[in-house]
């Protein structure tokens, strides 16, 4: 019996560090996917996000999708024009392009 899922449905994983060296993987909602990862990031159900990988076993492949993930929070911060959570910011700045953390300004 597997735990992978059956058909075509690409599953995403959040490397999430807990401190004092425990890490889990943790398996986001399958109905939303990457939406579902950047909700819950936003949401503040990851405690101190890593990395996040998305697996397909269909496709028989996986991908390290932080950066994607990353620049797509910093995007949606910009557009509110607010700033990264505390929780998020090590994770953005690591995985997120200079440039869209650059335009993280507010105007007041």
């Amino acid at each position: 019996m597997s735990i992978a899922p059956n058909g075509d449905e690409t599953v995403y994983l959040v490397a999430d560090d807990f401190g004092r060296n425990r890490c889990a993987w943790r398996e986001a909602d399958l109905e939303m996917a990457a939406e579902a990862v950047i909700q819950d990031l936003l949401a503040g159900e990851y405690r101190r996000p890593i990395k996040v990988i998305a697996f397909n076993k269909a496709e028989r492949c996986s991908e390290d999708v932080s950066e994607d993930i990353a620049r797509e929070l910093q995007r949606r911060c910009n557009w509110q024009q607010s700033d990264v959570p505390s929780y998020l910011k090590e994770f953005v700045d690591r995985n997120a392009a200079q440039d869209l953390r650059e335009f993280n300004l507010r105007l007041v």
